[in-house]
Order: C-alpha cells, then structure tokens, then sequence
C-alpha cells in the first residue's frame, strides 16, 4: 500500500510539472545544494576541549583530504543556475508586463521567509545558554556555524537584484576584477580588505555565465573550454602560484580560497561550470524517468530549508551526543585521522535525520501561503481565494509545480 502512494505521489508530481520546466537546471540546483550540505557535515567538527566547543576542520590535520573540497564545493554551480534562472525570469516577467520591484519581491521572497524563522530560534538558544551560564566562546561557534550560510544569502539576493543590469555583462569583466584584486593582494603587498571586492565579482563570474547561458550562448563546445581551462588554471595556481590546494576555508591557514574568494577557487568556478553545462544534457534524459525528478522536485521545493538548518542539524546532534556521555568518536573528538574520517561518515545518516526533523518543522516557512506561491510564480500580486480542500497527495504536487 505505502509503495502504491508513493507511486501515485512520482506520477502526480510528473504530471504536475509544466512541459517548459528545465528538468536538468532543477537537477543542477538541488546537486548544489547537497554538495555544499555533504561539505559541511563532513568537514565541520565541533570539538569538546574542557567543556568547551571549538571549530575545527580535518582539512587542517589532513591536507591530503583536500579532494573533499573539489568535490562538494558546489557554489558556482548554484551561481550559475541563479543566473541562468533569474535572467529568464526576468525576461519572462518583462514579456508579461510585470514591474521590477513585483519581480524582485517574488525572487527574493522566498530566499528570506525561512531567514526570520532561523534568526528567531537561534536569537532564543543563544540568549538561553549565555542566562544558563554556557561559555561565551561556546555559544560564539555554535550561532557562527548556524548562521554562516546568510552571507551566501545577501550575496545571491544582491545579484538577483542586479539581474537587469549584468545579464548582459561579459564573464570576463569580473574575472578580471578578480585577477586585478589578486595580483594587488599577493603580488604587491595590497591590503587584505582589498580582497571583498571579490566577494561581489567573483561570484559575478558564474552568475554572469548562467545568464549568457539563458541566452543561448553556452554550448557544449563552450563547456569543454569552461572544464580544461578552469581545471588547467586551477591547478597551476595551486602548483606554481601558492594558492591552497583546498577550495574551503581551513581553520588556521593564512589564506582561505573561499573567505574571500580567489582566483584559484574562481578559476575551480568556471571548470564547474563547463562540467555543469557538458551534463545539462545527460540530466535530462535522465529526468524523463518520473522517480528521478519527483527526487529533484523534493529537494528544490525546500531548498532553502535544507541549506538554512543543515548546519543546526549537525549541532543538535553533536548536542545530543554530549547529553548521551559523550565525547563520541566523529561528533566531538579532534579530526586529526582516518579513523574520524570513518566515524565521521558513520554520522551522515543521523546529521541527515535531524535535518529532516527540521524540515518538518520550518519547510512552512519556505512554501508560505497558497496565494504568495501563486504570486511568485506569476510576478504579480495575487488575489486571495478560498482554498479548496487537498486532495491526498495534492499538496506536493502543488509544492513542484513551484520548484
């Protein structure tokens, strides 16, 4: 029976589709996404030192994990699907008659209804444990970890913003910018702050690419450039140049790839890109099969969330773990080894229960009402309508038609 409903759910979603939705931009989307999670959850350790939670990374102990970072530093690619999606909408939206600011309100607002919900609970825990008598350096990680993903968040909503100016801009202005910012870092003895500028135009570079993409001016053939060349320059600037050979920040380093991005970790972008654009194909194909998509369709549907509570996932059970006698191997001691490699991935299955404990309980605040769902899809205001009573399994179809 259950086997049956969820088939009636993949065919329900399938056919709830629109036929013009690109199937493999979505696939991109929640690969992304998942990436950055995986990431994060293997390469975030929260380490119990005399009562004390500290952050640390095994990429410090371990340099020989650095593949890691290549594998799931998946930015770029969610850069680019932003600006291969924002571009048409906008264009879409500009077919219709619709206004920038009805525009902008629809894109934006579902990046930051799940923000307040995030913000308010941590708000709570934070004042809580300081009142219990927590360590101040202990509650100063934990709200670092659970709200480090905003900064993604302001920098993707200030491009969307910027949609209508740089979906014409050439990659290679900002590319340049980050060149230019590098050489005056590291070759002259600029000062660090210089290095923000390239907060904005390095993540401009695939953004910029997903618009020309929209646009119809990356082909296969622009692929194969995008992977050789950003894989060739990548490696050189690691090989000859001194950039670290880890695409993410490493606690303890002089120089982090990510935080500000570089020219090495822009460089790793565009070879992303080229891959991102060799696949679009394959995923389609392979988002014909109803199963594959309704799975694509789950995680777009509450991609905020998933990347909003992923990292507070990963402290809940870390908390719980100390509660239950910890320290526990993987969760709280210090990631010098293999062997917490191991425990570590032992832990992916729990990390991924208690993000589905949070999903269940903030994905509301993604989705938001019925009639600004509505809104978001058309670009204008929506007026309000008596809903009809859900039939079984109607809900999440209605939830993919908006992924």
């Amino acid at each position: 029976m259950r086997e049956r409903r969820l088939s009636v759910l993949v065919r329900r979603v399938d056919a709830a589709t629109p036929p013009g939705r690109d199937r493999a931009v979505d696939a991109l989307r929640a690969f992304a996404i998942l990436g950055v999670v995986g990431g994060h959850w293997l390469v975030t350790a929260l380490v119990s030192d005399g009562g004390v939670l500290r952050a640390a990374s095994p990429l410090g102990a371990m340099p020989w994990l650095a593949p890691i970072s290549w594998v799931f530093q998946t930015l770029a690619v969610f850069f680019l699907v932003g600006g291969y999606v924002a571009t048409r909408s906008h264009a879409s939206a500009r077919e219709r008659g619709a206004g920038y600011r009805a525009w902008l309100a629809a894109r934006l607002g579902r990046l930051f209804r799940p923000v307040a919900a995030v913000l308010a609970l941590w708000t709570a825990v934070a004042a809580g444990l300081l009142v219990s008598g927590a360590d101040p350096a202990t509650v100063h990680t934990l709200v670092k970890l659970a709200l480090s993903p905003l900064w993604f968040l302001l920098v993707f909503a200030a491009l969307t913003a910027a949609t209508p100016l740089v979906r014409r801009l050439n990659p290679l202005w900002p590319l340049a910018v980050v060149l230019h910012v590098d050489l005056a870092r590291f070759g002259f003895g600029g000062p660090a702050w210089l290095g923000w500028v390239n907060v904005a135009a390095g993540w401009l570079v695939p953004y910029t690419l997903g618009a020309a993409w929209a646009r119809g001016e990356l082909t296969r053939t622009s692929g194969r450039v995008l992977l050789v060349g950003g894989a060739a320059a990548t490696a050189g600037l690691v090989l000859w140049a001194g950039y670290p050979a880890s695409m993410v920040g490493v606690p303890g380093e002089t120089v982090s790839n990510l935080d500000p991005p570089t020219l090495a970790v822009v460089a790793f972008g565009l070879a992303q890109c080229g891959l991102a654009v060799l696949l679009a194909e394959p995923l389609a194909r392979w988002m014909r099969r109803p199963a594959a998509w309704a799975a694509v369709a789950l995680v777009n549907v509450s991609a905020m969330t998933i990347f909003l509570w992923h990292q507070t996932a990963l402290m809940a059970v870390t908390a719980l773990g100390l509660l239950a006698g910890g320290p526990l191997p993987g969760l709280h001691t210090a990631p010098d080894g293999p062997g917490w490699v191991l425990a570590r991935v032992g832990w992916l299955p729990v990390f991924a229960l208690g993000l589905a404990v949070c999903w269940s309980a903030f994905r509301t605040y993604e989705r938001g009402g019925r009639a600004g769902r509505r809104a978001e899809g058309s670009g204008v205001r929506a007026r309000h309508r008596p809903r009809p009573r859900p039939r079984p399994g109607a809900a999440g179809a209605e939830g993919m038609r908006r992924v």
